[in-house]
């Protein structure tokens, strides 16, 4: 009698080993899963901002040229606005940046089990 019950103890903590073994892949899988989305979110974040930037690249090069057929005075006022739209441009991409990465980092840590 007493060893049957010394058996479903003994059957009780291995079933508890087992979940808590169970648990830990669980949340392995999940802070695995949050990371490849964080990693996948950076990376898309970097493409956008350097689309962006492309883009922006592009249509200072155009005002450029037109200015420089303008004037050397419209040039130079363009390529210093633009300049500073860049710079600006810059900035607000670095402080999203740091804020996607800040709020995906934040989902990292906090796995939901």
């Amino acid at each position: 009698m007493e060893t049957n019950r010394h058996q479903r103890q003994k059957g009780g903590i291995q079933l508890l080993l087992a979940a808590e073994q169970e648990s830990k892949q669980i949340v392995n899988a999940a802070k695995s899963a949050k990371l490849a989305r964080l990693k996948q979110a950076k990376e898309e974040l970097e493409t956008e901002v350097a689309e962006y930037r492309a883009q922006m690249e592009l249509e200072f090069q155009q005002k450029v040229t037109e200015s420089n057929r303008d004037s050397g005075a419209n040039a130079k006022r363009l390529e210093q606005e633009t300049g500073e739209k860049i710079d600006r441009l810059k900035m607000e991409a670095g402080k999203i940046l740091q804020d996607v990465n800040l709020i995906l980092l934040k989902d990292v840590i906090t796995v939901k089990v």
